[in-house]
C-alpha cells in the first residue's frame, strides 16, 4: 500500500514529473551543503513552507513525515551546542561541556540546515508515486531498467515491513516471549524480521524474474514519462529558492564555505 496521501497526490506538486521533483530538491539541498550558516538555511527553509500549500499536505501529515528528522535535528543541535565551536563569550563550562556564542550559532544553523533540506525532500515525495518516479529514472535518465525495477520492488515493501514488525510482536506477546527483557526482546524481533525479509525479497525475486522483468532487449511501459513546461516551473522555483538562500546568506556575511572550516 502507497504511503502518500491521496491529497497530496492530486496537488499541483502531484502532477510534476516526479524527475524534475528529484532534481529540485537535490538543487536546494547541494546548495545548502555548501554552506554551515543560519541565515541561507533560514531563508531557503520560509520560502519552502510558502511554498507548502502547493503540495496540500496537512499539518498532521507533514509532522507525522517529519517528526524523526526534527528530533534527530535537535540531538545534533544540543550535542552542538555543548560540545561545539568556541568562540565570543563563553556563558557554560564544566570539564568537556562549553557554551559559547560559536557553540549557539553553529548549532542554530545546523538545526535550520537539516530542516531546511529535509522539508523540500519530504513535501516533494511525499506527493510522488514510487512507480511514477521508477517510470521517470528508467524513461528519462536511461538508468539500466533492472535496477529500476528492483528499487521500485524494494520501496513497495516498506509497507509491509512495519506490519511485519507489528505482527511479530503480537506474536510473541502472544507465546510470553516478549514480556521481560526489553533490549533481548528488540533484537530477537530485529533478528525474525532480517529473515523474514530476505524469505520474502528472494521469493518476490524468484517472480519477477518468471515474469520476465530480468529478460534482456527493449522494455515497454504502461505509462509513458514525459517532462512538461510546469516541470520547469518547479525547477525554476527551486533554482530562485537555492540562489535566493546564497544571496541573503553572502549578503549578511555569515556565508561560510564548508571546506574552509
Amino acid at each position: 500500500m502507497s504511503l502518500v496521501a491521496i491529497d497530496a497526490r492530486h496537488s499541483p506538486l502531484g502532477s510534476v514529473n516526479a524527475l524534475a521533483k528529484l532534481f529540485a530538491a537535490l538543487l536546494i539541498g547541494v546548495t545548502l551543503l555548501l554552506s554551515i550558516d543560519p541565515v541561507s538555511a533560514g531563508v531557503s527553509l520560509l520560502l519552502t513552507l510558502a511554498a507548502l500549500p502547493l503540495a496540500r499536505l496537512s499539518l498532521r501529515d507533514l509532522w507525522l513525515r517529519l517528526w524523526p528528522i526534527v528530533a534527530s535535528a535537535f540531538i545534533a543541535c544540543i550535542a552542538t551546542t555543548l560540545y561545539g565551536r568556541e568562540s565570543g563569550t563563553t556563558y557554560f563550562e564544566w570539564g568537556l561541556l562549553r557554551v559559547s556564542d560559536g557553540s549557539i550559532a553553529l548549532a542554530l544553523a545546523i538545526f535550520l540546515r537539516v530542516l531546511a533540506i529535509a522539508v523540500p525532500s519530504v513535501v516533494l515525495f511525499a506527493t510522488t508515486d514510487p512507480t511514477d518516479l521508477a517510470d521517470a529514472l528508467a524513461q528519462i535518465l536511461r538508468l539500466p531498467s533492472r535496477f529500476v525495477l528492483g528499487g521500485l520492488a524494494g520501496l513497495r515493501l516498506v509497507g509491509l515491513l512495519i506490519e511485519d514488525w507489528r505482527e511479530l510482536g503480537m506474536a510473541r506477546r502472544a507465546r510470553g516471549v516478549a514480556d521481560t527483557g526489553r533490549l533481548r526482546r528488540i533484537a530477537g524481533q530485529t533478528f525474525a524480521l532480517f529473515v523474514l525479509a530476505i524469505r520474502r525479497g528472494t521469493k518476490l525475486s524468484t517472480a519477477m524474474e518468471a515474469r520476465g522483468f530480468g529478460a534482456p532487449g527493449r522494455r515497454t511501459w504502461a505509462r509513458p514519462s514525459r517532462l512538461r513546461p510546469r516541470d520547469g516551473v518547479l525547477v525554476l522555483l527551486a533554482a530562485v529558492i537555492a540562489v535566493a538562500s546564497a544571496v541573503a546568506a553572502i549578503a549578511a556575511g555569515t556565508w561560510t564555505f564548508v571546506l574552509s572550516l
